[in-house]
This record gives structure tokens, sequence and C-alpha cells, in this order.
């Protein structure tokens, strides 16, 4: 085990939530509410743009980042390394963890920042990579890993589906060097098919398409959806996963105490659990507050979950997330 641990948990959404009734007055959306509620499992969420609230994916990380320091006696200053894991960044380039750590600690320091981008999975990533860094370099002693979405900044007016599903969010761990032997990373376990780069993503803006007026009057800018995804996809990958990290750690899953999934779904959580033949109960679903959140969606999830207490310190802890491209990260670890 890694003598790495969360040291404590921060969350930022922008602005009040937003019901499902009040989307569809915002937006002149034609959703269906009921299929909203009762099978994605998504009651409301938090849109910046549309509270008319001028903030961005750097703005999000910064203030989950706060959250999570506060009250820890931890400066910023003491942070040497941060990493914001996101597909939807403040820029292309310079990477959204500058403008984080330029905020936070506002001058030149001996620190390591850097984005992961791994589209949904790019927390658990980051989360992965964050801790072997630590492990390998006595002289870190905390980090920000922080999950940020900002998706519906790049909805066009007519993506109905993308305003019912995607939301604005942050959730950020500060990791803390530990020696007890008692909390600590475990393992983790990717996986990758980069051949279904071309199902959906953001593809406009990057070399390959820049962003043109032509390009604009022929409405690809923003997130376009270019083949459907498979539908029982996460039904056949997730357990696939756990199974896979359970393997490499050498535990049984009668050890792990709660799992934590890619919140785009509830209904698909449900079978997930039901395959690996869990009580629900050891799951948790965050989804019914805060819609959507991508790469936010593991730590907002898992900071509910410590304030729910469902989730308290010592519990054996597995996190899965998937994203387009296709990358999964997963993560297992002792709080």
């Amino acid at each position: 085990m890694l003598p790495i641990k969360i040291k404590s948990t921060g969350i930022y959404v922008p602005g009040e939530p937003i019901t499902n009734k009040e989307l569809i007055e915002l937006t002149g959306a034609d959703l269906n509410a009921e299929k909203l509620e009762k099978k994605l499992g998504i009651y409301q969420r938090h849109m910046a743009h549309l509270r008319g609230i001028k903030e961005t994916t750097a703005d999000f990380a910064t203030k989950a980042c706060e959250n999570a320091l506060q009250n820890t006696g931890i400066d910023a200053n003491d942070i040497g390394l941060f990493i914001v894991a996101s597909d939807t960044p403040e820029y292309i380039s310079p990477a959204t963890t500058l403008i984080v750590q330029g905020r936070l600690q506002k001058k030149e320091v001996w620190a390591s920042s850097f984005d992961v981008n791994a589209s949904c999975a790019s927390f658990a990533i980051a989360f992965d990579n964050a801790v072997r860094i630590m492990a390998t370099d006595e002289t870190i002693n905390y980090a920000l890993v922080v999950g940020v979405y900002n998706m519906p900044a790049y909805l066009r007016k007519d993506d109905m589906f993308g305003y019912s599903i995607f939301a604005d969010g942050a959730g950020a761990f500060l990791l803390e060097r530990n020696s007890d032997g008692k909390q600590g990373y475990i393992s983790g376990q990717n996986l990758t098919d980069g051949t279904q780069y071309d199902y959906i993503g953001v593809y406009a803006g990057g070399t390959k398409m820049p962003v043109t007026k032509e390009l604009l009057n022929e409405n690809k800018q923003g997130l376009l959806s270019l083949k459907p995804l498979p539908g029982d996809r996460n039904v056949r990958l997730w357990p696939m996963v756990v199974n896979k990290l359970l393997q490499k750690s050498n535990t049984n899953i009668e050890e792990i105490d709660h799992f934590i999934f890619t919140q785009i779904n509830k209904y698909v959580i449900e079978q997930v659990m039901e395959a690996l033949q869990l009580p629900i109960e050891k799951t948790s679903f965050s989804m019914d507050k805060y819609g959507y959140t991508g790469s936010a969606c593991l730590p907002i999830t898992f900071h509910e979950a410590i304030n729910k207490g469902n989730i308290k310190r010592g519990d054996k802890i597995m996190m899965v997330a998937s994203g387009a491209g296709l990358a999964v990260g997963s993560n297992l670890f002792i709080y």
C-alpha cells in the first residue's frame, strides 16, 4: 500500500440548482422529465451560464480546491503537486492547472502542475498518477487533485440531450503523505481503446479542426455526437474493471466497503451492482443533486458520501470511471 491518504475533500458548483422544470423554461427544451428522474436519476443540476454566472473551468476548480483546504491547517503554499483532471479545460494552452496554481499560490514555487485529459475517466487516472508521483518523490508532502467539468459551455443551443444530462461542477482531493499504515492507496487499473475516439467529443479547436467561420456556419463547434455509444457499454465494462482490480490487488470483493461509479445513469449503476451481487447500499448516487459532472462526479460523489455518513475513515473504497475515447480508470484505497 502506498503511504498517501486523502486528507480532505472539497466541492464547488455554480449558483442555485436548476430543476428539470426550470431547465425546460430556460432552454425551451422538449425533455422527458420522467425518464430523466426515474431512469437516469437526474432531478436538478448547476449551470453557470444559465444562471448568468460568469465562471468557467478554472473558477470551479480553484473554488473546489479552496474548499478542500478549509479547516485543514494546511497552507496553499505547502502544496507540491497540482493536477486538474478535465476534458473541458479553460484553454487548450496553457494548462488549466497552471491557472489554479497561480491563483492559490500567487507566485513561482517548487511545485509540479499539469492537466490530465482522459475524458470522463480523467479524475481516476489523475488520482492514480498523483499518488504514484508522491510515493516516489518524498519532497512532495501535499497534493491537490481536482476533477472539473464545464461541458455546458460546449453545448449548442439545439442540443437538448446535452442540456438534460451535462452540468457544471468540481471536486477536489487534498492528498497527504501518511505513514501510519492504516490509510493509503492500494492500487489502480486503467483500460484504453483509442479506436473509439470518433464517437463523441469536442473536436473543434485543436490542430485538426481549428475554429473558423466556415466551421461555425456548419454548426460543428462544441460537443458533437458522431456515433451512437453502445447501450451496454458500462454494464459490460465496470464489472470487468472491478474484477481486474480485485485480482491485481489480491483483494476479495467482500472486503470493499463502498463503490463510487461514474454518475451518468442511475439505472446502469443499479445493474452493475446487481451483476456484482452487491447490495445497493454499498454505492452512492449524486446525479439527483448535481446532474452529470463528468470528470468531477467521482470526487463530488465521494465528498457527498462522507457527509452522509456512508463512507468513514478506515473504509476500503473502489472508484471506477469511464469516458469517451475510450478511457477507463479505477482506484482502490483505504480512506
